[in-house]
């Protein structure tokens, strides 16, 4: 994979062929360890320049902007004093494990006063090299350049296609708190099939579905994707595993019917949302999750005619952790029995309402992932589609 980006980036090649380390982190930044700089006391010290990638297509890239980030102290000159010419300040980025050796600890930028931009990343690293190690070259006949091989750039283990959202957002920190998550999607209807779309561009490590029943006219008129004509009267596991299998790993959806005999099915899995929307098939999966120990959301969408004869109705999204899951069932928030007047066992289920009621479960989930910022935990979520208001349970012991 390595060969082919230097294969298609004239400007990496250019690098690599005139000694710098060269490494393409899997976060999308180019990494040049191995640059000479001088410190505070004139000593000779090593740092590792990172520069962002912004990637046309799976493999040729352009620069992302004219700045650099470093990893090393502020480097200084022949005289004793910070090098000039050098803005910026003091930052940290996440790299990957494979350069977790190079400690992100400044940005610097200079901007070409003439053009405005480099022509490319050879263009750009050469004139950093030269104001940064420029010293130490002339003090120490330090050498920027020494071709050592660096760690390739490795296929995302959990993505197809690379993250650069993740990378141009600076957020990799928060996509390793998903890096060793499992989890389980235990209907996959209308709000069902929004919480896998939603949950097939969140980095965890495997997303397992389920769903016994056939894909129909109806179900097209709820879920995400393109629709294919061919689809109509196969198992919906089938539709959404071709829908999605192109997008990234760790992705099984099967046909199935969960409960206790199936509890294999379960293992390893360490969340599960459960949007069914039948209440003696939820308490069969309730008993099943809360046995296993295994933290879960499970959600409801109720719609029926108002007085004006327009729609109105709640959506729910109920966490059930894994210390407290019996007393918010004791809530009874969550429907676990067929009963006809039940607002959440309505049919009317509209595209829109699936999809609001999938982020809120998908958005509390991350919430406890510390993806989110949580002001207080919460275990019970209604949002009321009249009034567009919502209120949260934050405590168990209220009546």
């Amino acid at each position: 994979m390595f060969q082919k980006l230097v294969n298609l980036n004239q400007d990496l090649k250019q690098l690599i062929d005139k000694g710098y380390a060269v490494a393409v982190d899997s976060t999308n930044n180019l990494v040049i360890r191995d640059i000479p700089y001088l410190d505070s006391k004139g000593e000779l010290k090593i740092g590792a320049i990172v520069a962002r990638l912004r990637f046309i297509d799976q493999f040729r890239f352009e620069q992302e902007d004219h700045q650099i980030y470093f990893a090393g102290e502020v480097p200084y000159g022949l005289d004793g004093q910070p090098i000039q010419n050098l803005a910026g300040g003091s930052c940290s980025i996440g790299l990957s494990k494979s350069c977790d050796d190079v400690v992100v600890q400044r940005s610097f930028s200079n901007k070409p006063r003439v053009l405005g931009r480099y022509n490319d990343h050879y263009h750009k690293l050469e004139t950093y090299v030269g104001l940064i190690s420029g010293p130490a070259i002339h003090k120490f006949q330090a050498n920027p350049y020494t071709f050592r091989v660096c760690d390739e750039a490795s296929p995302d283990p959990i993505f197809k296609f690379r993250d650069t959202l993740t990378s141009r957002s600076g957020l990799a920190d928060l996509c390793e708190k998903f890096s060793d998550e499992v989890v389980a999607i235990i209907g996959l209807g209308g709000t069902g099939a929004y919480v896998l779309d939603f949950m097939m561009k969140t980095p965890v490590k495997e997303i397992r579905g389920y769903d016994h029943d056939f894909y129909h006219v109806h179900n097209a008129y709820r879920s995400p994707g393109r629709l294919q004509e061919h689809e109509f009267g196969k198992a919906k596991a089938e539709v959404y595993l071709e829908r999605y299998e192109n997008f990234r790993h760790g992705l099984s959806i099967k046909s199935l019917y969960v409960d206790m005999s199936t509890q294999n099915e379960l293992a390893d899995v360490t969340f599960v949302f459960v949007c069914i929307d039948d209440g003696d098939a939820r308490r069969e999966v309730f008993n099943l999750l809360i046995d296993l120990k295994i933290p879960f959301i499970d959600v409801g969408l109720g719609l029926k005619r108002s007085n004006t004869g327009a729609l109105s109705g709640m959506l729910r999204s109920t966490y059930f952790s894994n210390d407290k899951a019996e007393a918010v069932r004791q809530k009874k928030w969550a429907n676990e029995s067929e009963d006809p007047n039940n607002l959440y066992k309505t049919n009317i289920q509209i595209s829109e309402l699936n999809a609001l009621n999938a982020c809120i479960a998908v958005l509390k989930y991350k919430q406890l992932k510390g993806f989110y910022h949580a002001d207080a935990e919460s275990f019970n979520t209604l949002f009321n589609i009249g009034s567009f208001s919502m209120v949260r349970e934050l405590s168990l012991d209220e009546n």
